[in-house]
């Protein structure tokens, strides 16, 4: 889900400088194995931010900050993930936000969806040549691209009641038109030095039984034409498109089988839906075909309906899952996206919920 996104919808006839990108450097392949070098801690905290924690329920007390909250810049700490953030979920303003997860945050790696009030797909050669430099400035590698794969209707089917009616998310592509997105999303990947592009499963339908063939094998399909280009393709279980818990993510892996084909794990999403997400979603994915994960907490509300939460303050057990996860032998990315807008701001909330999330880690023993 991209709640964390605002800024212009993507034109049709955005320029064609993006296809030029294409050209760049070639990635490992899809069977490569990630290294696990992260490096993830250190944050510069004032008084402010401190009692913003506390109120948080995150500090616990002065006197027992433990060594990764500290204020101090150094040194940074080993994590056994890849500890990152969505960019836009701090701000927009692409050079603030990396000074925010490098400097603060103590991150190796980010994830790009929105930028300059722009959809990461929608670049122009300029733009891209900025981000580079920024990211070279900080010391940041690129997760993955979160594009907007596959996040339409689907052709014939009612109406989704999750369908935008104009552009959303800094995006406005045609079913016609996915294509072209994974095209751009391609060249965005071989541009920011990562092999990995985000995607979804149309917009929920009420049942997607009528349609689940022809859906699965339209993925199958775009899998096989990334594949061409040694992308991988990260399906994000959005409770918002039809493979939206645990559950539903595992059957529309199996039905497409591809090697190049993984899913973002995002137990959030899948929390929202009203799936226990860890450990009975969690249970039903098979283990060496997750690519990726997003770290949101979620809150059940009074009448039953779901919210977000900051990290830690959810019903979400992160700490166990984390530890499922070392278990399993996963030790790769996974990037944290707020939603959560309890802190006043989108940076604030982030804060705060990044001071979660290594809390959780740390308690995890993924953190040290």
């Amino acid at each position: 889900m991209q709640s964390g996104e605002a800024g212009n919808g993507v034109a049709a006839n955005a320029p064609a400088s993006n296809k030029n990108i294409m050209a760049g450097r070639s990635e490992e392949s899809w069977t490569a194995v990630a290294k696990v070098d992260v490096e993830c801690g250190r944050r510069d905290g004032d008084m402010k931010r401190r009692e913003m924690l506390q109120k948080a329920g995150v500090v616990a007390g002065a006197m027992a900050i433990p060594k990764w909250m500290s204020a101090a810049r150094t040194p940074k700490l080993d994590c056994l993930f890849q500890l990152s953030v969505i960019t836009d979920e701090i701000s927009q303003d692409f050079g603030h936000a990396l000074e925010v997860a490098a400097n603060e945050f103590g991150v190796g790696f980010v994830e790009i969806r929105g930028l300059w009030n722009k959809n990461i797909v929608n670049l122009e050669e300029k733009e891209v040549a900025e981000a580079k430099r920024l990211l070279a400035k900080f010391d940041l590698k690129v997760t993955d691209i979160a594009s907007p794969l596959f996040k339409v209707d689907w052709p014939g089917a009612p109406k989704s009641k999750y369908s935008p009616t104009g552009s959303a998310y800094n995006a406005s592509f045609r079913f016609e038109q996915q294509d072209e997105v994974l095209e751009r999303a391609t060249a965005m990947a071989k541009s920011f030095g990562t092999n990995k592009v985000r995607m979804f499963d149309f917009w929920r339908l009420e049942s997607d039984k009528p349609y689940r063939d022809a859906m699965d094998a339209k993925i199958r399909d775009i899998a096989e034409k990334a594949a061409k280009n040694n992308i991988i393709l990260i399906l994000e279980n959005e409770y918002e498109c039809n493979s939206g818990t645990g559950a539903e993510a595992a059957r529309t892996l199996a039905a497409v089988p591809a090697k190049n084909f993984m899913i973002n794990w995002d137990p959030g999403n899948a929390a929202a839906l009203g799936e226990k997400a860890f450990p009975d979603g969690y249970a039903k994915l098979p283990k060496e075909r997750i690519g990726h994960m997003h770290l949101k907490d979620v809150q059940k509300k009074p009448d039953g309906t779901f919210g977000w939460a900051a990290m830690g303050k959810g019903i979400i057990d992160y700490a166990e899952q984390f530890r499922a996860m070392l278990r399993d032998g996963y030790r790769g990315t996974m990037s944290l996206e707020t939603h959560w807008t309890g802190g006043g701001t989108p940076e604030e909330s982030s804060r705060i919920s990044m001071a979660g999330t290594k809390e959780l880690l740390h308690k995890a023993g993924a953190l040290k």
